[in-house]
């Protein structure tokens, strides 16, 4: 028996209208190319009779009890036979008539293949002008941006990879956040992608799309956002800490002028809470990745497994406390200088730095010490760090 090179798999939840002409232009493509393959339907609980539609036209139904586009195409993949896998809505919109671009760049060894809608063609009312000129462009940007990849189509829904790489991605999302996570994956684990024009078309059904714009959109923007700490948190935290921390020094020495503009405890005051402000987004980005990473949605990161073998809880909770300690100091200086007034009215210009300077420093502190313990209970080491596996998607 040959064995099968490509896996051709599709989603479907009641898509009676447009399965049979998706699963005979693949089946067409694979007897015309030669290509040894299977068409595989990952079934999400249609009621429409797509099941029996797609078994006459010779697929194989995966039942995926899991509802959820990312689901079913996960179950779909994982009972794919083939080294490679292409993977395309049901609804009639891609073209399974042409699928030797994405196979030809799979085999010469590219990771995953994207197609690009735009440079193919969209055809006349196959893509709402929003999702065309505000949706698709701004997510692809900022996609581009947040993971250092070039591809023009982030959400393109025809697309090809071999099995191999999808072991890798360890893909874990169920809903339409599956398409992102993949090509975020792709990208951070360095592998190869390449891209692919390739046509869009108005989809054949009379009802109305699974797809919600701009819930969908939303979905997809929260997920990259979430999925790189560094933009969403940490360089932020740098830069408004670090200019927080500047103001906040010079003004500890005195007020400052500028030209007619004159800057004393208030704008310190508002120094103080934008670097610990930029603090605590590096300690959020920092606790985000670390559960990324051990959820599996976030692939290992060097520095991180050199911190989790050092005694990161001790050497953080000491400089916590130390961090408290001093504010403490300076807060009884503070309680000092006032007594000797016998408690009554106090230069603010004055005695609100060193005040200011306590509670910075014992706030610091706390949230040091708190980082500190969080950080040493997420890493201590288990036997199970990793999410179930997801194989029981699979029907038969």
């Amino acid at each position: 028996m040959n064995k099968i090179e490509l896996s051709i798999i599709m989603p479907c939840l009641n898509e009676a209208e447009t399965i049979g002409r998706c699963i005979e232009k693949a089946k067409h493509w694979l007897e015309q190319s030669g290509v040894i393959g299977e068409i595989i339907i990952g079934d999400n609980g249609s009621t429409d009779g797509s099941q029996d539609i797609a078994v006459s036209y010779g697929a194989r139904i995966i039942d995926i009890p899991q509802r959820g586009y990312g689901a079913a195409l996960f179950g779909a993949t994982m009972a794919a036979q083939g080294k490679y896998i292409i993977m395309g809505d049901s609804d009639d919109s891609y073209d399974f008539s042409n699928l030797s671009p994405f196979l030809e760049k799979l085999q010469s060894g590219y990771d995953l293949v994207m197609g690009n809608r735009f440079k193919g063609g969209i055809q006349a009312e196959a893509m709402p002008w929003k999702n065309r000129y505000i949706g698709n462009p701004l997510l692809t940007g900022i996609g581009r941006l947040l993971f250092n990849s070039q591809i023009g189509d982030f959400h393109c829904g025809l697309r090809g990879f071999s099995k191999v790489a999808f072991m890798r991605m360890d893909l874990h999302t169920t809903g339409m956040e599956y398409a992102s996570e993949m090509v975020i994956k792709a990208a951070l684990l360095g592998m190869q992608i390449a891209e692919v024009p390739t046509t869009l078309s108005k989809d054949g059904r009379s009802r109305p799309p699974h797809l919600r714009p701009w819930r969908d959109g939303w979905r997809h923007l929260r997920f990259m956002l979430l999925f790189s700490p560094r933009w969403l948190f940490i360089y932020p935290g740098i830069a408004i800490s670090l200019l927080g921390l500047v103001l906040f020094i010079l003004l500890l020495k005195g007020p400052i002028q500028i030209n007619k503009v004159y800057f004393d405890i208030h704008t310190m005051v508002f120094a103080g809470i934008t670097t610990l402000i930029g603090y605590m987004l590096l300690v959020f980005g920092s606790i985000t990745r670390i559960i990324g990473i051990s959820l599996g949605l976030l692939p290992p990161k060097r520095i991180l497994d050199y911190l989790s073998g050092k005694p990161i809880l001790e050497i953080g909770s000491l400089l916590g406390v130390i961090s408290m300690l001093t504010g403490f100091f300076y807060g009884i200086t503070a309680i000092i200088e006032w007594g000797s007034t016998h408690f009554g009215t106090l230069d603010p210009t004055i005695t609100m730095r060193t005040v200011l300077l306590s509670a910075m420093s014992i706030l610091f502190g706390f949230i040091t010490l708190i980082f500190s313990i969080i950080f040493g209970f997420i890493t201590i080491p288990t036997d199970h760090g990793n999410p179930p596996n997801r194989n029981n998607n699979q029907g038969d």
